[in-house]
C-alpha cells in the first residue's frame, strides 16, 4: 500500500535536526550516513558524515529526512521539501513513479530514476508542475 509523508532537506545539520524531532516526539529514529552506504564514492571524503536518509516513526508520526549534497543546487526556501512516496513493493512504487514521471523535468541533477539504495529502492524527481517528489519501496518484490 502507498503512503505519503513530509521529507525535509538540511543543510548538514539533519542528524541534529532529526534527534531533536525524536526528542520531542519519541518513537524511532534511523540514521544512514553517506559513508556507510554503497553511493559513498560518487561523494567527496567530505560528505561520507552527512545523511543520506533519516527517517523518525512514532506512532502515527513519519517523515523522513537528507542533509543537502548537491553542489550545484543551492538549498533555499521552496526547495527544502518533497513528498515522500513510500510502497511496499518494487512494482507498486515504479507504476506511479512512472505516471508521476510523465513530463517531469529530466534535469540530470533532480532526476533520478528508481535504483537500488541500502534502505530499499530510490528515486526522485520534480514533476511537470514543480513539484519535488521522492520514491522509497522497501521491497524489490
Amino acid at each position: 500500500m502507498l503512503h505519503c509523508t513530509p521529507f525535509l532537506l538540511f543543510d548538514g545539520n539533519c542528524a541534529e535536526a532529526m534527534t531533536f524531532y525524536k526528542n520531542c516526539l519519541g518513537g524511532e529514529l534511523t540514521l544512514t550516513k553517506t559513508g556507510d552506504t554503497p553511493m559513498k564514492d560518487q561523494f567527496p571524503p567530505e560528505k561520507h558524515n552527512k545523511i543520506i536518509n533519516a527517517h523518525l516513526k512514532s506512532g502515527a508520526i513519519e517523515f523522513s529526512a537528507t542533509d543537502w549534497h548537491s553542489d550545484s543546487l543551492i538549498p533555499k526556501q521552496g526547495n527544502t521539501f518533497s513528498i515522500y512516496v513510500v510502497a511496499d513493493t518494487y512494482g507498486e512504487l515504479k507504476e506511479v513513479f512512472d505516471k508521476l514521471a510523465e513530463g517531469a523535468d529530466n534535469n540530470k541533477e533532480t532526476f533520478i530514476e528508481l535504483r537500488d539504495m541500502p534502505f530499499g529502492t530510490y528515486g526522485q524527481f520534480s514533476d511537470r508542475y514543480g513539484v519535488p517528489w521522492i520514491f522509497v519501496a522497501r521491497r524489490k518484490e
